[in-house]
């Protein structure tokens, strides 16, 4: 009668069960849109975060109106664009004023000149996204 090793079998299960938790913690990428000039561009979200290493100014906008949607301020074609290396601007609309829908670094810059909204730097939140306008 042959005798039988579990070492190896172990190893095998150990092996593969290890497998399919991997994969969970394996990040996706995701897709979306963003405002690029008052125009909606395609976006790969990939997991991939930049603390505090963006160049492109990206606007984030908190407290927007139905269908804001993040406003980058370049795209492929631009002058300036640098891959989607997103320098991060929380935009908040200020108490009793008119919240409308901004769809351009032009508008955040203008609706800040008025008074409407507070723009703030949140370098932790840098990120890399590509665009595909």
């Amino acid at each position: 009668m042959k005798k039988f090793s579990v070492v190896p079998f172990l190893i095998v299960a150990a092996f593969a069960l290890a497998l399919p938790v991997s994969a969970v913690f394996a990040a996706t990428p995701g897709f979306g849109n963003l405002y690029y000039n008052g125009m909606i561009v395609r976006t790969v979200v990939p997991p991939a975060a930049f603390p505090n290493a963006g160049i492109d100014n990206f606007y984030k906008v908190t407290n927007g109106v139905t269908g804001q949607l993040g406003i980058a301020s370049v795209a492929p074609g631009a002058d300036g664009y640098h891959g989607g290396h997103w320098k991060v601007f929380t935009v908040t609309f200020n108490p009793d004023t008119t919240h409308i829908l901004l769809t351009s670094q032009g508008a955040v810059l203008a609706a800040q000149s008025a008074g409407t909204v507070t723009v703030t730097r949140n370098a932790s939140a840098d990120f890399l996204c590509p665009v595909q306008p």
